[in-house]
């Protein structure tokens, strides 16, 4: 069966690169043949689950501090940035509803449903025509003037165009293993080592026993090889492991494949003065030791903080509750990782996103080594990744796409 674009991969980018070139315009505008093919049961089942299931599809807040590459570091950090700024407010070119930002500025559907976004990228690739296998993966991908595609239930597919949009290896439960790197590979792409990111770290538990379970509002700072890398403030939960919370997974990209140590900032909104004063009361109204930071913090970060000071003294415990550092060993693995850190070597990649090994093959989303913060932001890549493809084929071909 042949088609004019085979999209590999129906998650957020593919779905989303599906759904910018179905929706052609313009009376002497003719309609390509799309075919999305999926190799889970289900289209869009990793998109369903974003924001914790509420459907985290940006954030008000984008630079290219926000984007982290293993390879060409900067390069692609402003690359992606580059193509997210020509793409403001994606998710309302995609998508018909409200939407709103929290006080962090990370972007939500009004009714805070992720499944609803795949509900609806799916329904509009119903309404424009556009062909999706499920349930099948594609095996090979070779050239021969055009793409031909052998998938793994023996059908062949042939294609003028082929997008890999096929994810990277974080979270396998939603078929990403990271096997499709290989289709890449086969036209000569390199892959950049591949790392969790987004992620819990594995960190020293002696000083944080007593904490296992307990939430608190942190600010963080990564350290590696002596330097602050990363800096995030917001949850930290502290677990058998080490430390969890959407701030230890803002920072984790720093300790791709490295050690180091975190600070921890408890009560970051309290100064260090405010903090040693109260303290100072507690002692002149004879608080036992163990409760000089009651009420101020969590008891038991209280006294994990009192137990670890050097002294009893109220600006040696203020201090540590200012810069309490655990030494970080690693981080859990793709299974537990949000997005993967690493992945198809972006020098050789052109700023519309297609190989420059092979005319026409082009690459979307997380499957380039090109990742993002936590907070909406690898949504936004994958939306406007998908739309710079869309255009670059939308151009060779004539046509014209809504929104572009």
């Amino acid at each position: 069966m042949d088609y004019d674009v085979a999209i590999i991969g129906g998650g957020a980018s593919g779905l989303a690169l599906a759904a910018f070139l179905g929706g052609c315009t313009g009376e002497k505008c003719r309609k390509l043949d799309i075919c999305v093919i999926e190799g889970g049961a289900r289209l869009g089942k990793k998109l369903s689950s974003t924001g914790n299931g509420q459907g985290n599809v940006g954030n008000t807040s984008v630079g290219p501090r926000n984007y982290h590459s293993v390879g060409d570091k900067k390069g692609a950090a402003d690359m992606a940035y580059g193509i997210i700024a020509r793409s403001q407010n994606i998710h309302e070119l995609l998508f018909e509803g409200v939407f709103s930002a929290d006080d962090k500025g990370r972007i939500y559907p009004a009714g805070r449903q992720a499944s609803a976004l795949t509900d609806c990228l799916i329904a509009k690739l119903a309404r424009e025509g556009v062909a999706t296998i499920a349930g099948v993966k594609v095996t090979s991908v070779k050239k021969d003037g055009l793409f031909r595609l052998t998938l793994s239930d023996g059908r062949k597919i042939s294609a003028g165009y082929v997008a890999m949009c096929v994810g990277g290896k974080a979270q396998k439960q939603f078929g990403t293993d990271g096997s499709s790197y290989a289709l890449a590979e086969a036209f000569g792409h390199k892959i950049t080592p591949l790392y969790p990111s987004l992620v819990q770290l594995k960190t020293d538990t002696a000083h944080i026993k007593t904490l296992r379970g307990i939430r608190a509002d942190c600010r963080l700072t990564a350290v590696v090889g002596g330097r602050e890398r990363a800096s995030a403030r917001g949850d930290v939960i502290f677990t058998e492991y080490g430390i969890s919370g959407n701030a230890v997974f803002s920072i984790s990209p720093a300790f791709a494949g490295q050690t180091g140590e975190v600070i921890i900032e408890f009560a970051p909104d309290i100064s260090f003065e405010l903090l040693k004063s109260d303290i100072e009361r507690k002692q002149r109204l004879g608080y036992a030791e163990s409760e000089l930071l009651t009420l101020t913090l969590n008891n038991q970060i209280g006294r994990a903080i009192i137990r670890r000071a050097d002294g009893n003294s109220p600006e040696e415990i203020a201090a540590m509750a200012k810069k309490f550092t655990l030494k970080v060993t690693g981080t859990l693995g793709f299974d537990y990782a949000q997005v993967t850190h690493g992945g198809v070597d972006c020098s050789l990649v052109t700023e519309e996103l297609e190989s420059k090994l092979c005319k026409n093959l082009f690459f979307a989303g997380e499957v380039l080594d090109i990742d993002g913060d936590c907070g909406g932001y690898n949504l936004t890549w994958a939306f406007a990744s998908a739309r710079q493809v869309a255009d670059a084929i939308a151009k060779r071909e004539g046509l014209c796409l809504n929104g572009l």
